[in-house]
């Protein structure tokens, strides 16, 4: 007999809130929309990093995106996406705005096709690696509409800063995610 997803989630010490209601499920969504705000102000006080793209990230507020993605669904993982790219817009600007939402939106629904996966292929850090890199790779496509197609000569440093914070956003997950599945949450979910 197979394995059911779940069984699968359980032994890799991944369990899923247990959202009965919509009530629920907006709430859920808003604290991790809220963690996501909270760690996107952390990163805008971290001075730039030499040697990198102007505006390069760790991508931390990606963490509640890849959880919300895992736990809740695409859709709620999608309003955070948004919430972070209306945060951007109103603390850094139009530019940042677009930058955000397009990278954002791309890495989220990236990030929930793999996690979909019932014969998962990558852990935490690949799924932080699939999600950076093409949170990068959508931002340098509108850098390039917006500015000049000259903005490709950073691809190289978007490809290992890409890599090297996505792992580092995998760790960080896989570290809290015990935490993160103690948060109570209404019982009694309906199994699929």
């Amino acid at each position: 007999m197979k394995p059911s997803r779940q069984t699968k989630e359980r032994s890799a010490g991944i369990t899923r809130p247990e959202l009965t209601t919509p009530a629920a499920k907006v709430a859920f969504t808003g604290i991790l929309a809220a963690l996501a705000l909270a760690l996107a102000a952390l990163e805008n006080l971290i001075p730039p990093i030499p040697l990198l793209p102007p505006g390069a990230k760790l991508g931390l507020s990606n963490i509640a995106s890849m959880y919300a993605a895992q736990a809740v669904g695409l859709f709620p993982a999608l309003c955070i996406a948004l919430i972070k790219g209306l945060f951007a817009g109103v603390t850094r600007g139009i530019t940042a705005m677009l930058m955000s939402l397009s990278g954002g939106i791309c890495s989220t629904f990236l990030m929930w096709v793999f996690l979909r996966r019932d014969k998962p292929v990558f852990g935490w850090c690949g799924i932080g690696v699939i999600g950076s890199l093409t949170h990068n790779a959508a931002q340098l496509c509108v850098a390039a509409l917006l500015t000049s197609p000259a903005v490709a000569f950073y691809i190289p440093w978007l490809i290992i800063f890409g890599v090297l914070s996505g792992i580092l956003t995998g760790f960080v997950l896989r570290a809290i995610l015990p935490l993160l599945n103690t948060i109570p949450l209404p019982q009694n979910r309906q199994k699929p």
